[in-house]
């Protein structure tokens, strides 16, 4: 599943369930969201996965930003030459359509991983049995449905920060 959320809402925007989640899936997934608003400023806050720092999502922003620039060739020279570089172009402030990476292993400040603890528990419990995929697809985007509709708020931080002691 790929999936976003608003963070003014809480609502799930865009929903994916595929059978992959693949670099296509990904961009595909980014295009739909922003063709929502496609004038807008994006900030999408993901975890350093590699499809989240793609070939294609490099394009797909430059298009979408009317960036002109040469992009490079993967593997050899420019933005696109290593993930690194592609990392650096997708975080830069000043594009329409930006992205900001959560620390390795920090997926808990990630807003979609929150809510996807919430799916889990909901929808995919302990005794939770399908008879098909089919089935569990449909499941997964009634709760969708279900959330949007009756259960979506933003989420409020409420850890205060407290010192470890060693």
């Amino acid at each position: 599943m790929i999936a976003s959320r608003d963070i003014n809402t809480g609502q799930i925007i865009a929903p994916m369930v595929n059978k992959t989640r693949t670099e296509k899936d990904f961009v595909k997934h980014i295009s739909d969201v922003v063709s929502s608003a496609p004038e807008d400023k994006y900030i999408f806050i993901m975890d350093q996965l590699n499809t989240h720092k793609s070939e294609s999502l490099v394009k797909y922003v430059a298009k979408q930003c009317d960036i002109k620039e040469n992009l490079g060739k993967k593997g050899y020279c420019g933005i696109l030459k290593t993930m690194e570089t592609r990392q650096a172009f997708l975080e830069d402030e000043s594009h329409r359509i930006r992205i900001v990476y959560t620390p390795r292993h920090a997926s808990w400040l990630n807003q979609i991983e929150i809510w996807f603890g919430i799916l889990t528990r909901k929808v995919l419990g302990r005794r939770a049995s399908f008879k098909s995929v089919h089935e569990l697809d449909g499941k997964i985007l009634d709760f969708i449905r279900y959330y949007n509709q009756n259960m979506a708020k933003p989420f409020k931080w409420s850890y205060a920060g407290k010192i470890l002691k060693a």
